[in-house]
């Protein structure tokens, strides 16, 4: 029987186990090969950036699409396969000096674009930072990382933040956690409950009539083509209770159109709301 670790390790299955471990080797080797390589290229900048001229911006142009394109390589195909959390350290480590040196060459690229001569104090950042590229990786950069995978692996830490994520979705049906202009929430809200029309109004006359809260502002009509009572119910107890939630006042009327005689089986409610929304006419 195979038996699988919480960190998908096969450890039951020597075989599968050590064919793992030989895959994670040989990614690891790669990476650290392809590093090596990449400090041959700091060299090569640190070379063209002591010249202190931008008629090398060319070269380090392509020196910095190479770079990129070995950065990306290793993101996507090995380091993925790296398990060992010291090794995670490690490429992780160097892969933020790395982040780094690219918006340096990438932003000295956009100001040549635009200046035709760079203050020899810029260039002297950049070939401090790559001199120093040791004591950033092994210092710096190891820290920022140390914390990061501490925050990722540690089980305290998950723990607590799947419980704000757990609280945070209990309390979603009545904090409504949702994004965008007002008027266009209210009418999502409104259809996902069951509307099949929605319309914002702004008619003062019939505003001022109404007296059940203060300073009424605005009503929402909504329509569901039916006669089921329970679906308009809801809609107006959705659109009630998010407004509700974000501090307005509002109160649903049903209106009875039993007695007008229609073409289409239709139902109609109301909402009068405190809230000073975009009537559809302003919107349009």
């Amino acid at each position: 029987m195979i038996y699988f670790s919480k960190n998908n390790i096969i450890k039951d299955n020597p075989i599968l186990f050590i064919a793992m471990s030989y895959i994670e080797k040989k990614y690891k080797n790669k990476i650290l090969e392809i590093f090596k390589d990449l400090s041959i290229l700091d060299n090569d900048v640190l070379e063209l950036f002591n010249h202190k001229s931008i008629q090398y911006t060319e070269k380090i142009a392509k020196l910095c699409a190479l770079c990129n394109k070995q950065i990306n390589l290793i993101l996507r195909k090995y380091y993925p396969e790296i398990k060992q959390m010291e090794d995670k350290l490690q490429i992780k480590s160097n892969l933020k000096f790395y982040f780094d040196l690219l918006d340096k060459l990438t932003d000295f690229i956009r100001k040549v674009e635009n200046f035709q001569k760079i203050d020899e104090k810029y260039y002297d950042a950049i070939i401090e930072f790559i001199r120093e590229k040791d004591l950033l990786i092994s210092g710096k950069y190891k820290a920022i990382c140390t914390q990061e995978l501490t925050a990722f692996y540690d089980q305290s830490t998950r723990d607590n933040l799947e419980r704000i994520i757990a609280e945070k979705f209990e309390r979603k049906n009545r904090e409504f956690f949702t994004m965008g202009p007002l008027e266009e929430e209210i009418k999502k809200i409104a259809k996902i409950a069951g509307a099949d029309e929605v319309a914002i109004l702004k008619d003062e006359e019939m505003v001022k009539r109404i007296n059940f809260i203060d300073n009424p502002r605005t009503i929402i009509h909504y329509t569901v083509y039916s006669e089921d009572e329970e679906k308009l119910k809801k809609v107006g107890a959705e659109l009630k209770a998010y407004l509700i939630s974000k501090g307005y006042e509002a109160i649903a009327f049903l209106v009875d159109l039993k007695d007008i005689p229609t073409e289409r089986q239709f139902l109609t409610g109301s909402i009068i709301t405190n809230a000073d929304l975009f009537s559809d006419k302003d919107n349009n």
